[in-house]
């Protein structure tokens, strides 16, 4: 059997061996810095986990594929800390500020290419499938990263679209990594199915786990400066379900205007000018979420998400090892919020 040992052993491997050595290397260099700056590898992690529910080795047939999410993945950071204007990714510079912003659209580009010739490398027997669901969810991915971008024109989101949001941009890439898996170890349809959503809702959970961080997190653990959505506005859970608790508690007169949604978008308008401007608007904001238990929601909701994936783990009848896997790669998703 595959063990977490084994599992790391692969991944290091893998990642060690991944070179961009290409011409010009003013293209690839920052293909080379995305990927030796790390990362959690938790796309390719679940591919070969899933790979392990129902093979006893890995071999060239889904390392490949495996490092493919990664570098796909990788790719849409280059373009997103474009649009964020983000200044640090796991706590190094971010491509664009370390070049310029010209060569972080053409790197992203060709590193989505090079994520392709490595997806392209699953056994034939279920290349079409694999490539299919790949390039369905690489659409889905981008889709989520316009409804993200229209959110920050509109005041409030609803919570049901904000959820769709954070699937398709978040937890669709980590459900193909899983089911990707599943299907190059020749899992029957079933199991495709259950590992998916396994995926999906860890997903969900890992991206409400995201925003927590970037509100109650370490720097130096979280690898990027705290309150950067808040100064942002960005429509994180956090931001979506202080607006909705805190309208219907003030509403009900349960607690001042000033610590519920009023005080909320008043907030929201405060001058972020210099860094004391920033630092007053994170600390007024995180004061409101805290009046309202936003927090501790926020941490719930993962918890129930997690149990939800558990949930689709258990339907696939494993061992009690196999099992285990799924349910440590579980764990370590989310034990930042713990």
């Amino acid at each position: 059997m595959i063990n977490e040992s084994t599992i790391e052993t692969s991944i290091a491997q893998m990642f060690g061996d991944l070179k961009f050595n290409r011409e010009p290397q003013g293209l690839y260099a920052p293909l080379t810095y995305m990927m030796e700056i790390g990362g959690k590898r938790i796309r390719p992690r679940l591919c070969l986990t899933a790979y392990a529910m129902f093979k006893d080795s890995f071999t060239q047939e889904i390392l490949a594929p495996a490092a493919a999410l990664e570098v796909f993945h990788s790719f849409t950071l280059i373009h997103d800390d474009i649009m964020d204007k983000a200044d640090v990714r796991r706590g190094m510079p971010t491509v664009y500020k370390k070049w310029d912003e010209n060569t972080a659209i053409l790197s992203g580009d060709v590193m989505s290419i090079e994520s392709y010739r490595l997806i392209a490398k699953a056994p034939a027997q279920v290349l079409p499938q694999v490539l299919e669901l790949f390039s369905e969810t690489a659409a889905q991915v981008c889709e989520g990263q316009q409804y993200d971008m229209d959110f920050e024109n509109m005041k409030e989101v609803p919570m049901d679209e904000y959820i769709k949001m954070i699937g398709l941009k978040t937890a669709v890439l980590i459900a193909c990594a899983a089911k990707i898996g599943a299907i190059i170890a020749g899992a029957d349809e079933e199991s495709c199915r259950h590992l998916y959503k396994f995926g999906y809702d860890l997903g969900l959970a890992f991206q409400i786990a995201d925003d927590w961080l970037d509100t109650y997190g370490d720097t130096g653990v979280f690898g990027k400066a705290i309150g950067g959505d808040i100064i942002n506005n960005k429509k994180t859970w956090l931001m979506t379900h202080a607006l909705h608790k805190g309208g219907k508690l003030e509403a009900e007169g349960s607690i001042a205007p000033r610590n519920g949604r009023t005080g909320l978008l008043e907030a929201m308008g405060m001058p972020i000018g210099d860094t004391e401007e920033r630092t007053a608007k994170i600390n007024r904001v995180k004061e409101i979420y805290d009046a309202l238990g936003v927090g501790e929601d926020a941490r719930h909701e993962i918890i129930r998400l997690h149990a939800n994936a558990m949930e689709s783990a258990g339907m696939l009848g494993l061992s009690g090892e196999k099992y285990g896997l799924l349910q440590s790669y579980a764990e370590k998703l989310i034990g930042r919020t713990k």
